[in-house]
């Protein structure tokens, strides 16, 4: 019951469903280790561990030649007396754990073989009978918890994924407008509460439609897709990069020091994103033109900031085209 009721706490992370079963069967059976090995290909892995065998986490033993693959292999509850006289083992991975005697349950997954339950002991001849038929119990508990915490793991993913797909830009992969303006709602409100500042990096592609015109969509796509690679390329892993649409893209810098740090960094930007991108045995232009807004002096809120940074950007691409 004790089990049953662990088990169920963890019902909803697989990880967990199995490092709670190493646990609580070691405690049960008052054993001195206990491990839960999934099959890999053609090697039993330690995806569990805990007592004498906690230090092997991540081991890897050969099917072939273990008790372990054997009782994957047979699907039967096995049982080890003595390590040291029992050829069906790998002596030298019981040697490593300090293990004389186990027992071993196979478990499944949707009527597949994917791993077994070991416990064992540092003596030999340590299980009793009843000790096999509560292991047999235990492993009826861990199919379904298994079944039941991949269930919703697909379900977390599934979602996830959705998520993903309305957060993200299809062409770029970067985030898209409705992602950038979800972290820019989060990042002014928490500034707010800190009195930190945050930058927001507006690029904008040079020439685009002219790439279009002359060369077609395709190498006008292609030259968005690299603007973007080599964005995401120089941004912090606490900054956002975002396509906004067409060929505005903007990054999200939060923290921020100060204003001279986001103009030495929008100016980074503009210099790594531009370069020729070779399509189709053709040398493409890859340029943006850049312009920075600074939360609080520059804006209080989202539109105000963006519209700050779209000033700075137009005043940007003017300075430049009167130096040509």
């Amino acid at each position: 019951m004790r089990f049953q009721t662990e088990i169920a706490k963890a019902r909803l992370d697989l990880g967990q469903v199995i490092t709670r079963t190493a646990e609580q069967a070691q405690s049960i059976l008052g054993a001195d280790g206990a491990a839960v090995e999934m099959e890999q290909g053609e090697e039993m892995v330690y995806q569990a561990a805990t007592g004498i065998a906690a230090k092997q986490l991540g081991m890897r033993l050969a099917k072939v030649g273990s008790l372990s693959g054997l009782c994957v292999a047979t699907q039967q509850m096995l049982t080890c007396e003595d390590a040291e006289a029992d050829d069906r083992v790998d002596q030298a991975a019981c040697r490593a754990v300090g293990l004389r005697s186990m027992i071993l349950v196979p478990l499944r997954h949707e009527g597949l073989p994917v791993g077994a339950l070991k416990v064992m002991s540092r003596r030999p001849r340590a299980f009793r009978a009843e000790d096999l038929q509560t292991l047999d119990l235990i492993s009826e508990v861990i199919a379904a918890a298994m079944a039941h915490a991949t269930e919703h793991d697909l379900q977390v993913e599934e979602a996830r994924a959705l998520y993903r797909r309305a957060t993200q830009d299809s062409l770029t992969g970067l985030g898209n407008r409705a992602l950038f303006h979800d972290r820019l709602h989060q990042g002014l409100a928490q500034a707010r509460r800190t009195g930190h500042r945050v930058g927001v990096v507006l690029l904008d592609m040079d020439g685009l439609k002219a790439l279009n015109d002359a060369h077609g969509h395709r190498a006008g796509d292609a030259a968005l897709r690299a603007l973007g690679q080599r964005l995401r390329q120089v941004v912090r892993e606490t900054d956002l990069a975002a396509r906004l649409g067409g060929d505005e893209f903007a990054v999200l810098l939060a923290p921020l020091a100060d204003r001279e740090a986001a103009e030495r960094v929008a100016l980074k930007f503009a210099d790594q994103v531009k370069g020729p991108l070779a399509f189709e045995g053709k040398s493409l232009p890859v340029m943006a033109s850049v312009g920075v807004a600074v939360f609080p002096e520059d804006g209080a809120d989202p539109e105000s900031l963006l519209q700050s940074a779209d000033e700075a950007m137009y005043a940007f691409k003017r300075a430049r085209g009167a130096q040509r």
